[in-house]
């Protein structure tokens, strides 16, 4: 920062760690002569278009908002287009959907007609205090998550014309708003037990392998037969359904692959038996699919299966995530390694793992994932998950 104005230099150095602190230390010096006012831009940076500027050693440069200095630049509602079709590309078709909603929901309606530069610190601090009241026509308020999820769009998209059009952001020294930790209220056995034998028959495999795995709506709701590995009992999760289109998953890390209990390996056992079963048109590709051989909406599925199996098991009301929380604490009970745990989850390390689910860490001395069936056979005996005709077939 010089007099106000936020610069940039560019060397024809090669990007190395050596070269890193000789700029390093020419940034040092700058800062030191700005502090003292002996810097000399001119002869400093001699062929940057920014010497001009600032040819007057005691002249001040405005950046102050106005008609002058914003006359040249384009409104948010024009620099918002341009940042969206330059960064499209690189983003999954879910998060371009995401990201249209911000826009024409929030970001457009509110600062769409002002010029980029115009745009104050202030009035950010305004609407996000704005965002975080209650609606009168909903009478429910923002979350912090979507309300930082708004502000991080803005900033992108003003940060980038500031850099370009060469102004401050207005963004600087804003944090965003606190999220409290995610609600973790997983399922005991008992009530894992429960609420499969309340779900609908066709059903049951497809909430066992979810409580049982770990795995995310979007994964299980992707996972393709040809990831399903039963001479080594794996599961390779690679691919995810996002809103009715096949993407690849959450994060790099979450590609992973899942080692199945020996309930998770009967119930998608009898998966493929039941595919077979049916007439070839309604066979499909994805492990759980409709009737017709359809990937299922995970609308449908919350909506016709899940809330009403829970109401019916006399369970109370929690959302289908709790079933990765179910997945992680009940390895956890079993005593299965943090590390183990964190690779089937698709954790890149514990500490998420220690984070979420502190309270629910026994002593750990397990790392196999052996500890689980352990569990599953001396408490779930007879009900649904070992099924009449696995005990029948066992003696």
């Amino acid at each position: 920062m010089y007099q106000g104005v936020r610069c940039r230099e560019y060397t024809a150095m090669t990007d190395t760690v050596a070269n890193r602190k000789r700029v390093a230390k020419l940034l040092e010096r700058v800062e030191a002569e700005i502090r003292v006012g002996v810097f000399d831009y001119a002869k400093t940076f001699p062929n940057s278009r920014n010497a001009q500027r600032f040819a007057q050693p005691d002249a001040v440069v405005s950046q102050e908002s106005g008609p002058e200095a914003s006359a040249d630049q384009p409104t948010m509602r024009e620099f918002s287009d341009t940042w969206f079709a330059e960064n499209a590309p690189l983003w999954k078709s879910s998060y371009q959907t995401k990201v249209t909603d911000i826009l024409s929901k929030h970001v457009v309606p509110q600062f769409g007609d002002r010029k980029v530069g115009d745009i104050q610190k202030s009035e950010i601090l305004q609407y996000r205090a704005e965002l975080a009241k209650v609606n009168r026509d909903t009478g429910k308020a923002l979350s912090a998550s979507r309300i930082n999820q708004i502000l991080n769009v803005t900033k992108q998209i003003l940060e980038e014309a500031a850099d370009r059009f060469d102004f401050n952001t207005p963004f600087q020294g804003i944090k965003p708003m606190r999220i409290g930790r995610s609600q973790v209220d997983p399922f005991s056995l008992e009530e894992v037990q429960r609420f499969l034998d309340a779900a609908p028959p066709e059903w049951r495999g497809y909430f066992l392998v979810r409580f049982f795995t770990g795995m995310r709506t979007s994964e299980i709701d992707g996972l393709k037969w040809d990831c399903v590995d039963f001479d080594r009992r794996e599961i390779l999760v690679q691919s995810a359904r996002v809103q009715g289109e096949e993407t690849t998953t959450k994060t790099d890390g979450s590609t992973r692959t899942i080692q199945m209990s020996d309930v998770v390996y009967r119930a998608l056992m009898e998966e493929r038996e039941a595919m077979r079963q049916r007439p070839e048109t309604h066979r499909s590709r994805y492990v759980f699919s409709t009737r017709y051989g359809y990937p299922i909406a995970y609308r449908n599925v919350n909506n016709r299966v899940w809330y009403p199996t829970l109401k019916k098991a006399g369970l109370k009301r929690r959302n289908p995530y709790q079933t990765r929380h179910t997945a992680a604490t009940l390895w956890l009970a079993a005593g299965e390694s943090p590390e183990w745990i964190a690779r089937q989850m698709g954790h890149s390390n514990t500490k998420m793992l220690f984070t979420v689910y502190s309270r629910y860490v026994p002593n750990l001395t397990r790392q196999d994932g052996s500890a689980i069936d352990q569990l599953l056979r001396m408490r779930l005996q007879g009900g649904t998950v070992d099924s009449s005709r696995e005990v029948e077939h066992e003696g």
